[in-house]
């Protein structure tokens, strides 16, 4: 049997974050007391936002985690940029709510770029038999 620690640690980590960011919205949604869609409420449509970004990067990411760790190479950096790619989503939801903050969406969305860059510059080389 194959195990996968980093892969089912930053899986398990993007599930709670995940419902950290589902959380924020529904105390928006409640306060607003919007509940569906977001009313042109530019707070919810911030947090709205800053969730369906994790989701649409976060697959991507999880997915070269696996590879890259069934290929056996990824020891030890990448339970580390497992880790980076968390704080950096924790750091573009605050951003996202503007304010004082608003550096963290700057800082979680290059960090987010790079990473995916990253991963999939090792996966090709990976796949290419070079690394």
């Amino acid at each position: 049997m194959i195990i996968l620690p980093v892969t089912l640690t930053a899986a398990a980590a993007a599930a709670v974050l995940n419902i950290w960011l589902s959380i924020r919205i529904g105390a928006v949604r409640q306060a607003a007391g919007i509940s569906v869609g977001d009313d042109g409420h530019e707070p919810l449509t911030r947090r709205m936002r800053a969730q369906a970004n994790f989701v649409e990067n976060t697959p991507f990411v999880l997915v070269l985690i696996a590879a890259i760790e069934l290929s056996g190479k990824g020891q030890p950096w990448l339970a580390y940029v497992a880790g980076f790619y968390m704080i950096a989503r924790v750091a573009h939801a605050f951003g996202m709510d503007g304010g004082s903050m608003q550096l963290g969406r700057m800082i979680g969305t290059v960090s987010t770029l790079l990473i995916l860059l990253g991963l999939g510059v090792v996966a090709a080389l990976i796949g290419a038999g070079v690394m």
